[in-house]
């Protein structure tokens, strides 16, 4: 494994750090970080063509350096940056605009050229029309690595998106850059960094992991795990040698692997999001997380827990300040009941870009918001439900599917009757099987697609109003 990136200049002996190289994109109007290792007590200066400002730093006794350099408003115009200890070296292709780090489980990870069995949708025509993305998206993907000590360096460099790069990118962070860079017109650099069926424990550090009463860290009981389950791996490998570069933001799509254990994921998440954030030191970063998609699990310790794990994180979401999730309840196919890896990547990644473009960009054109329950009444043998919806409202009433209804014997069935009054946004649900409903579901199973929409079609977010705690799969 490399050790450190170091420029191709003959005779340099800076080493740069991981994500520090040609191709690079660097967050706009920050204090971008540029970070390396050097000889110690050596002097370090760092010259970027944009406004030909020399920054200085000391290598430590042992030779790590680090320093901040003022970047401009984001465009397309591709930079220099002089790098030197006494022997110098030039950085090229070098973009600002806009930086994110993408992490998360395999469908995170999950390519445009999907995986065996597992297509994205229209995945090769983004790969086809890739090198007109040249100069607007960049990519850097961390390698999948595990390892029982913090890391610093990653075996990977930036590639600038072509036909014969852009099949390895993450399909839903290509999309969700795309959108990005079209709308906010600057160039858009994606820090890929996820691990397929990688669990909120892989990506959390040794001393938080300690707290976990079900969790261990001797290797002979880590060994015997699944390779993606094991904990705290992935955060020392993948995590720890990225957390000094400079973002905007974290976009995750995780969730699937914790589904056994829905119960504590919350607090995990969030434990997890505010150690990350401590360690990026750039304060309360966005993070913005995806809903886990239908799918029907056939492991009795997973079956019809998949709903319990999706409702704690959007709790997860009330605990971690500047979040957001969508819901994408929606962006599944029949026939993809047993497909953990839907296809439809790019709605995943258009969500999120509306999410950021909205909250973090101000751009609020862009509607985020997925209607979601907020109140309830059981009225003459029916359930009313009042649901909000920000954004431009209910956009279907009819052929409304998804919602169930259950009696005192706590056994769900299908609503045959859904009546929308749209003069106060409730349905009326209803179903001939249960003649005194007592509880109300949408959605709240392993696999139950719904057809309920607001704005931009943005899927109402599956709920209960029940506290019952039985999988119903």
């Amino acid at each position: 494994m490399t050790l450190l990136a170091t420029a191709a200049t003959a005779g340099a002996k800076v080493e740069l750090g991981p994500a520090i190289g040609d191709n690079m994109v660097l967050q706009q109007n920050s204090s971008a970080r540029i970070y390396g290792k050097a000889a110690p007590g050596s002097d370090i200066s760092v010259t970027p063509s944009w406004n030909s400002i020399t920054y200085k730093a000391k290598a430590g006794a042992d030779g790590r350096w680090m320093l901040e350099v003022a970047t401009p408003t984001g465009g397309f115009t591709p930079w220099e940056i002089v790098i030197s200890d006494g022997d110098p070296l030039t950085l090229q292709n070098v973009l600002v605009g806009e930086v994110w780090l993408a992490s998360g489980q395999s469908n995170m990870e999950m390519p445009l050229k999907g995986f065996p069995g597992c297509n994205v949708l229209d995945g090769y025509d983004e790969i086809a029309a890739a090198d007109a993305k040249a100069g607007k998206i960049r990519f850097f993907t961390v390698p999948l690595t595990q390892s029982y000590e913090p890391l610093d360096t990653v075996d990977a460099r930036w590639e600038e998106p072509s036909a014969e790069t852009a099949p390895d990118f993450s399909a839903t962070a290509w999309y969700f850059a795309n959108r990005l860079a079209d709308v906010l017109q600057v160039p858009v650099g994606i820090v890929s960094d996820a691990y397929g069926g990688a669990k909120v424990e892989s990506w959390t550090p040794r001393d938080i992991l300690e707290q976990y009463a079900d969790v261990s860290l001797k290797p002979e009981d880590v060994e015997q795990m699944v390779h993606y389950y094991r904990p705290m791996l992935m955060y020392n490998a993948m995590f720890n040698p990225m957390k000094n570069y400079t973002y905007r933001g974290i976009i995750w799509y995780q969730g699937c692997s914790n589904t056994s254990t829905y119960d504590t994921y919350a607090e995990r998440l969030a434990n997890m999001v505010g150690r990350w954030r401590s360690e990026i030191a750039l304060g309360d970063i966005p993070f913005y997380s995806v809903e886990i998609a239908p799918y029907q699990y056939d492991n009795p310790v997973e079956q019809g827990r998949s709903a319990f794990l999706r409702e704690a994180q959007h709790k997860a979401m009330d605990m971690i300040p500047n979040s957001g999730i969508i819901c994408i309840n929606d962006l599944v196919e029949p026939f993809e009941r047993y497909n953990i890896h839907p296809g439809k990547k790019s709605g995943v990644g258009k969500r999120l870009a509306d999410l950021a473009l909205n909250k973090t960009y101000g751009r609020t054109q862009f509607l985020a918001e997925s209607p979601r329950y907020k109140s309830h009444r059981f009225e003459d043998g029916a359930a009313w439900v009042t649901i909000d919806s920000p954004s431009n409202g209910i956009c279907r009433n009819y052929d409304i599917r998804g919602f169930e209804v259950a009696g005192s014997d706590k056994v769900f069935h299908a609503a045959d009757s859904v009546y929308f009054k749209w003069q106060t946004n409730e349905f009326r649900v209803s179903s001939k099987e249960v003649a005194e409903p007592v509880a109300l579901r949408y959605c709240f199973r392993d696999f139950l697609p719904g057809t309920l929409y607001g704005g931009n079609y943005l899927p109402l977010i599956p709920f209960r109003t029940d506290n019952w705690t039985e999988p119903t799969d």
